[in-house]
């Protein structure tokens, strides 16, 4: 079996490229993507060679794990039927390439345990599934603090600041350097970091992606005062000592979502107690992936990029 998918063969060289799938393994399910996500973190990272050692890396390699699709092969005791709609945070399924995080194709072998019915975020903001999680991870767990300051207005930012209003927390107030992204806010305040006197935040969540800031968050911390590092960060990171010395400042790594964090963020969707709408702002045919990609990573305007795969067999 062969399928078409997004292929990054080096640095700023990608295509769509038609690989071989590996045979499916006992119990193994298939499917049809609709939809795939495009990561301006990760996979931006993969794109421009930037990507610090990571497991699985290298070239060729298919990124992706934010896909959408319609179940069309089964097995007895998977507890999928065909037809069934499901998100896939990727697949290593290739023989011709790495799948890191290989979800970017039309076609998808994968066992079914990897898989979740997508509920009421069908369609392309089904895709918005693995970022809502990774911000549900980050507000979760044990003796975690709900955020008083995000930074980033990006679709992490927007989850994070979602997600802490449909906990019932006070809404935060979010820092955005870019006047265009300071729009769309939905119930929260979004602000120049310039204009902002405060400086005794409890939490600040980091989901700007940009590493060379901590010194200026410490500097807005009060005493005991934490900062989530919510972003993937491909540069070491430093921070003056003193400062955080006075402040007795706590630094925390959100890690990779878990599978309870897809349960718990699809039944809140499922609710109507969060919502994906207005996070999608760009879409293209996957057949476009090579200028699909390139935007996706340089237009300032997009917030999230989503690949069509309907068109492609």
């Amino acid at each position: 079996m062969k399928t078409q998918a997004v292929c990054i063969n080096g640095p700023e060289d990608l295509e769509l490229a038609r690989l071989a799938l590996r045979d499916p393994a006992p119990g193994d399910i298939v499917v049809e993507v609709s939809h795939s996500g495009i990561s301006t973190g990760t996979e931006k990272l993969l794109w421009s060679g930037r990507m610090p050692p990571f497991p699985g890396m290298g070239y060729p390699l298919v990124p992706g794990y934010e896909a959408v699709g319609r179940v069309v092969e089964t097995a007895p005791g998977s507890g999928l039927a065909p037809g069934e709609t499901v998100f896939v945070p990727g697949a290593n399924c290739y023989r011709e390439a790495r799948g890191l995080f290989g979800g970017s194709a039309r076609h998808l072998i994968t066992a079914p345990d990897r898989v979740a019915r997508t509920g009421a975020a069908d369609g392309a903001e089904g895709c918005l599934l693995a970022l809502a999680a990774t911000a549900r991870h980050a507000l979760a767990g044990l003796d975690t603090r709900m955020p008083d300051l995000i930074v980033g207005h990006g679709v992490l930012g927007r989850l994070l600041a979602r997600l802490v209003l449909a906990a019932g927390a006070p809404a935060p107030t979010v820092w955005e350097i870019d006047p265009a992204r300071r729009a769309g806010a939905r119930g929260y305040p979004v602000i120049d970091p310039e204009t902002d006197e405060k400086r005794d935040y409890r939490c600040i969540y980091d989901a700007s992606g940009h590493g060379d800031g901590l010194d200026a968050l410490i500097a807005r911390l009060a005493k005991g005062g934490e900062i989530v590092l919510a972003g993937f960060y491909s540069q070491p990171l430093s921070f003056a000592f003193p400062p955080a010395f006075l402040r007795e400042a706590r630094i925390r790594v959100a890690a990779e979502w878990a599978r309870d964090d897809l349960t718990a963020v699809r039944a809140l969707v499922d609710s109507g107690a969060l919502d994906l709408g207005g996070l999608i702002t760009h879409r293209a045919a996957a057949a476009d992936a090579p200028a699909a990609y390139r935007t996706a990573f340089e237009d300032p305007d997009c917030l999230k990029m989503v690949l069509d795969w309907e068109t492609v067999s």
